[in-house]
Parts: C-alpha cells; structure tokens; sequence
C-alpha cells in the first residue's frame, strides 16, 4: 500500500525553521513516496533504525539520528496512513513520552 503523510506540511515548517535538517528529510519522504508496505513489519524492512512502539506509533530516526520523527500509522484498504506527533532534535525527543506527544 502507498504512503499517505498526513499533514507533511509539518515537515516543510520544521525544515524552514532547521535548515540543516532539509537535506535528511527531503530524503525520507523520497523514500516514503516510494514505499509500498503491508504490514508494519514493512517500515523496518524500509528504515531499519526505526522503532514500531506498541502504542501504534513508530519512531523515525532522520539524518544519522540527529532528528526524530514521531507518526502514528493506520493500515487502510488503499493506503498507509503516517499521522506526525512530532518533529524534533533527538535532544528535544529525550525530553517527551513517545507514545502521548501530540501536534
């Protein structure tokens, strides 16, 4: 199933406001645009440094782990469907609870 990141605007607002983090972030979604997963397994198959918590939502480690990328997912019929929870440095990740962080 396709990707659909909603509210990917999210990520454009925090590149804007971290530059050096564009480069990394424009590679992810690249690579999401590209993705077609099934089951959640399949995020670890496509980036092996992420981390599926079992409150439904799974950790993206962006840039050499330098940033955090925090989404909620849904498996639909036509589509995967990454909700973001957060953007952040992995300083500013150590400071939140994963699984409750919301936009």
């Amino acid at each position: 199933m396709r990707v659909r990141l909603i509210v990917e605007e999210t990520i454009y607002d925090y590149c804007k406001r971290n530059a050096r983090a564009k480069g990394s972030f424009n590679r992810f979604l690249e690579i999401v645009r590209e993705v077609d997963w099934q089951k959640p397994e399949d995020i670890l198959n496509t980036f092996n440094s992420a981390d599926i918590l079992n409150c439904g939502r799974v950790v993206f480690n962006i840039g050499g782990n330098n940033y955090r990328l925090i989404c909620g997912y849904a498996f639909g019929k036509k589509y995967v469907h990454l909700f973001i929870k957060f953007i952040g440095s992995h300083a500013e990740y150590n400071k939140i609870d994963a699984c409750k962080i919301e936009l």
